[in-house]
């Protein structure tokens, strides 16, 4: 079985680029062929190197739809059973159209929670436009969308298709556990809650500032926040603003080992990747993602694997880490994200660590990239007509 996946290569994707690449790596065993072709940027030459040993074809793309001529004969010369469309509403999702059409062969597509009423609305005018063009046409015709969980499903239901849906979560990769949160010793005293992500609009970080300044009591005053991530679109500048409004102490720190910080309440120290995200997840004593939409975040699953409990919004949609009392749940507004700080903070020591130990067995149990990429070959094998139905594929 030969799968070809379309997807952006680097970690400008944010987690998308970690799922794809951690789920190619997995697929790639023996009776299938992987290959990957995508988008590439200036961070092309270091990223590559994530996908090993799994070959990528990088293009260059251009323009709002990300655009490039050697995109569809790459496609046309790839040998694809199956073409696996990771994201929509870019030219990659138009080219994955035409490449069906020209072969009868089937295309699965992954949203990530694009199709989310929250995402769905983000810039709607230009969606509406590209659903016109070619989007909606090639979701309706892809033999199955694959959706990370049971509320994604649901949101494509009401976007209209009917297709065959797969629900399968996303993964992670689990690192060693005996030296990781928890057990890490630093020179300070403070206790640190992590975000970590794009900083954009839509994951809360404004709600989330208005909220910090609002919990400093009593508890507040014993944690520091922690903001890394890369800026999406200028988002940042005008977060610095709001905490100045707000009177909040901040810096802009490099925390290049995780170690040491500056005295102050809030601290923006811009991306981590590979070894300095290991450092900054070692360095913290929990997670918060106030999102107001999400696939399945890859942030959240790290952050459990890491032993690290968990405060974050249903639109995270992880269920399952607030049935197992792993997680605290908050809505996307800023009373709210306070008062889930404060109960946060009220708790012992010994009931977070619990928190977040829950999180850690959670992941182990039913988040693993072997148990994912078994069930989407099983996908892939029917979709081609050589098995059973999955029974992570609904119908209805």
């Amino acid at each position: 079985m030969n799968i070809c996946v379309l997807s952006w290569v680097t970690r400008k994707a944010g987690g998308l680029f970690y799922a794809v690449s951690s789920l190619c790596k997995a697929l790639d065993r023996p009776g299938t062929m992987v290959s990957i072709i995508g988008r590439a940027d200036d961070l092309n030459r270091e990223d590559l190197k994530a996908w090993a040993p799994v070959p990528v074809c990088p293009y260059k793309a251009y323009g709002p739809l990300g655009s490039s001529i050697k995109l569809r004969p790459l496609l046309r010369t790839s040998g694809a059973d199956i073409v696996h469309q990771h994201g929509i509403w870019m030219d990659d999702h138009w080219a994955a159209m035409q490449w069906q059409k020209n072969t009868g062969r089937p295309v699965v597509i992954s949203p990530h929670g694009m199709l989310d009423p929250w995402a769905v609305r983000n810039s709607a005018w230009k969606k509406e436009l590209v659903g016109w063009l070619f989007a909606n046409e090639s979701l309706r015709k892809s033999a199955c969308i694959h959706a990370l969980c049971q509320s994604e499903a649901e949101a494509i239901r009401d976007y209209g298709l009917k297709n065959p849906i797969a629900v399968i979560p996303n993964g992670v990769a689990l690192p060693d556990f005996e030296c990781s949160t928890f057990n890490f010793q630093r020179p300070t005293k403070r206790l640190r809650l992590l975000f970590l992500g794009r900083i954009h609009p839509k994951k809360g970080l404004s709600e989330l500032i208005k909220a910090w300044s609002m919990a400093q009591g009593p508890w507040g005053a014993e944690w520091e926040l922690v903001i890394a991530g890369w800026d999406d679109g200028g988002h940042l500048d005008g977060l610095k603003k709001q905490a100045t409004s707000l009177g909040l102490q901040w810096s802009v720190d490099a925390l290049g080992s995780g170690l040491s910080l500056p005295p102050s309440t809030l601290h923006f120290v811009g991306p981590k990747f590979g070894k300095e995200k290991d450092a900054l997840l070692r360095s913290v004593d929990a997670f918060i993602l106030p999102s107001f939409s999400e696939g399945l975040p890859m942030s959240v699953l790290e952050a459990w694997s890491y032993g690290l409990p968990v405060i974050m919004t249903p639109q995270c949609n992880i269920p399952l880490g607030f049935d197992l009392a792993a997680a605290i749940q908050i809505a996307p507004e800023k009373n709210r994200i306070a008062e889930g700080l404060r109960q946060f903070f009220a708790m012992s020591e010994d009931d977070q660590k619990a928190m977040g130990l829950r999180g850690r067995r959670m992941v182990e149990e039913q988040f693993t990239w072997g148990k994912i990429a078994e069930d989407m070959c099983d996908v892939y094998k029917w979709v081609l007509g050589g098995g059973s139905q999955p029974d992570c594929v609904r119908l209805d």
